[in-house]
């Protein structure tokens, strides 16, 4: 007899309407107070966690707390000795330990998952099969790689460098480092080859995992032809190409190999390597405010343990769950949610190769319908874009199988949680506001989905056993609606913390550990406490980044406050705010704003806009000017370059362009802003 996810997969929806979960109603709006939101006694019966007790029961000793919920979600082949070491700014967590993150992903679900569908890869090209690759499928496919890089001569704690997109492969070279013990670097492959230099240079990285093309709105995007001359600068020894597209890329001899050719003449099993908690696991490459990248250091065993655990009560996964993020390999996001949590919990997942609006901006939620996925994650620059293109393309599907959807990356605003939560989620599912970091490695601040509350633009509370507070810029702790810097104060650190920046501990304490001291981890968001608490945990707000806070007239702004505000307007798509220059005030917030289709501005709308911001967040953000612009400079991942807008208006150099996916409007917006400073933007005053 077929088990359930086989039927899943070969009857899609239809095997998601036969679900007992299928359209039910799984949050509640509070009768008391409108626009907050409390899970549904179904909802706390199906959740993994459901009694608030738990925040206090894990405030009185976080470390036995992290130390217990590890042995039940994590397998270790020697169990650790020692908890948590700190010596203010590092710290260690189970010391002593042995495990291996490839082995908590694969080999322990092999007795009673062997079947079951791992990964369910769609690919952009409608005319192309989905790949449907059980857990025993990618248990030979990671061991065969893995002993085809020791044949390379790979070996234990090497670098190894990936320049990859979303397709299975890239699952399995990462699977099969951890089983080695060797470290990736995974490499998002928007960024450009000079990119891919500079992080292989910093890891003194030899080797490249790359692929010859992949599908993105339709057309081929080529890397390995791209990055042939990088390779001989940094002395590359290896260059492991997946044939994806048929691009016949050059090949050096001697260097370059495709992946199928290496993995046909692997052995079929390697030992996974014992690893102790702390030994790296992985580096990822986060922006920092010099320009140069640092080299994020996270742990093998202790950041496996807080993926699985975060993954398992903040989505709240069981057996016959399909989780489906949009979040791509290159970013955190990725590594936690899209590869190792939902595996380390012997879950099936969908990853995509392609655009979210292609060919049609229904591609999500086709996707959603016909493979019965049951939690969406996704980032709110995605939901705006896909809110932009009509309510009829969601319409049109069935999305009655999810029971929880998830937000990421940035804050989200109020109007689009709520179309987020009503036209996605049919007003039925929870959303899990998320926040984290790069650094953090796992979420560390969030309303858990048998708990609550959900109220739209507000993460939540932190998670169980993590000392996050908001702070004032003399360390102390905010009162309830006041604003201030986000901070982990330590010990409550969880395991899946970054333990460093690679090659560079003086980055990493002048950066995280020295505005308050180095017992205290300094985000570099701000943040506003609601009164609401729950579990005595107060709920917090993210306001941004402390460089998009504005100081007008003495008074602290965050910039998504004001963007919340103004994207009510139904005439507005998306909006950024930046604090520009005033003689009087010292900044006055600026508003970039794009229209919707066939509106044109005028000095209504500006009027409109000074209103709006006026009465949701008060006189003293009134808006000085507001630029109508047909696009915002972003990054790959669709966050918003607010430094860009800020150089522009304040004539000052704007720094590498090259991080934008759309430095042409930048061009634009230097015309409208009458932009005059020292840096030459092509094409408007080179």
């Amino acid at each position: 007899m077929e088990n359930w996810d086989e039927t899943r997969i070969k009857m899609g929806k239809n095997a998601a309407r036969h679900s007992e979960d299928y359209g039910k109603q799984w949050v509640k709006e509070d009768p008391e107070q409108e626009g907050i939101y409390w899970p549904t006694e179904e909802m706390k019966k199906k959740a993994h966690i459901n009694n608030p007790e738990i925040y206090n029961e894990a405030r009185e000793n976080p470390h036995k707390f992290w130390a217990e919920q590890a042995k039940k979600e994590y397998s270790w082949f020697e169990e650790w000795d020692e908890t948590f070491e700190w010596e203010p700014p590092f710290f260690n967590w189970f010391l002593g330990s042995k495990t291996n993150l490839a082995y908590n992903c694969l080999d322990r679900h092999l007795e009673d998952k062997r079947n079951k569908a791992a990964i369910i890869w769609e690919p952009e090209p409608l005319e192309e099969e989905k790949r449907i690759l059980t857990y025993q499928e990618l248990y030979n496919m990671t061991n065969k790689f893995a002993n085809a890089l020791k044949d390379l001569g790979i070996e234990e704690n090497e670098p190894v460098t990936f320049w990859m997109p979303m397709v299975p492969e890239t699952a399995v070279a990462a699977l099969a480092c951890q089983r080695i013990g060797a470290w990736h670097s995974i490499v998002f492959t928007a960024f450009s080859p000079n990119a891919v230099k500079q992080r292989m240079e910093d890891a003194g990285s030899k080797t490249l995992i790359t692929i010859d093309g992949f599908y993105r709105r339709g057309k081929v995007i080529e890397l390995k032809s791209q990055i042939g001359e990088v390779l001989d600068e940094v002395d590359a020894e290896n260059c492991i190409v997946v044939n994806r597209a048929n691009t016949e890329p050059p090949m050096k001899e001697g260097r370059d190999v495709y992946f199928d050719e290496v993995v046909e003449e692997a052995d079929n099993y390697c030992k996974p390597v014992e690893k102790e908690a702390e030994d790296t696991g992985f580096l990822l490459y986060t922006s920092g405010t010099t320009g140069k990248p640092k080299g994020i250091k996270h742990s093998c065993g202790a950041y496996g343990a807080q993926a699985a655990i975060t993954m398992k009560w903040i989505f709240d996964l069981h057996e016959n769950d399909v989780f489906f993020t949009s979040a791509d390999i290159g970013w955190i996001t990725g590594h936690s949610y899209a590869l190792y949590g939902p595996l380390s919990l012997g879950a099936t997942e969908i990853w995509y190769e392609g655009s979210p609006d292609y060919p049609d901006p229904d591609r999500l939620w086709k996707i959603i319908e016909e493979n019965g996925v049951t939690q969406f994650y996704t980032a709110p620059t995605a939901i705006r874009a896909l809110r932009q293109k009509g309510d009829e393309w969601v319409e049109k599907h069935d999305l009655g199988s999810l029971r929880l959807l998830g937000s990421v990356g940035e804050p989200i605003d109020h109007d689009t949680w709520m179309w987020f939560f009503e036209k996605v989620g049919g007003g039925r599912c929870p959303i899990v506001d998320t926040y984290w970091q790069t650094e953090t490695g796992g979420i560390l601040l969030t309303s858990l989905p048998g708990i609550g509350p959900f109220v739209p633009g507000v993460a939540g509370p932190a998670m169980p056993g993590i000392g996050y507070d908001i702070l004032d810029a003399t360390g102390e702790p905010v009162e309830p609606g006041e604003s201030g810097e986000i901070v982990i104060k330590g010990p409550n650190f969880g395991p899946g913390m970054l333990r460093g920046v690679y090659k560079n501990p003086d980055r990493y304490e002048n950066t995280y550990f020295s505005e308050y001291g180095d017992e205290t981890y300094f985000s570099g968001d701000g943040g506003v406490k609601r009164e609401m608490e729950i579990g005595g945990q107060q709920l917090l707000e993210i306001t941004g980044r402390i460089d998009d806070v504005l100081e007008v007239a003495g008074h602290r702004l965050g910039s998504a406050e004001i963007e919340d505000a103004v994207d009510r307007i139904d005439e507005i798509v998306e909006a950024a705010v930046v604090g520009e220059p005033h003689e009087v005030k010292g900044e006055v917030p600026a508003v970039f704003a794009i229209l919707q289709d066939g509106v044109e501005p005028s000095e209504e709308l500006e009027k409109q806009i000074v209103k709006v911001v006026r009465e949701e967040v008060g006189p003293v953000a009134t808006p000085h000017v507001a630029y109508f612009v047909s696009d915002l400079p972003k990054t790959e991942s669709g966050k918003i370059i607010r430094r860009f807008l800020k150089g522009l208006v304040r004539n000052t150099e704007l720094g590498d362009m090259t991080t934008a996916s759309n430095p042409e409007c930048l061009v634009e917006i230097a015309e409208k802003t009458e932009y005059d400073g020292p840096q030459e933007i092509p094409g408007y005053n080179a």
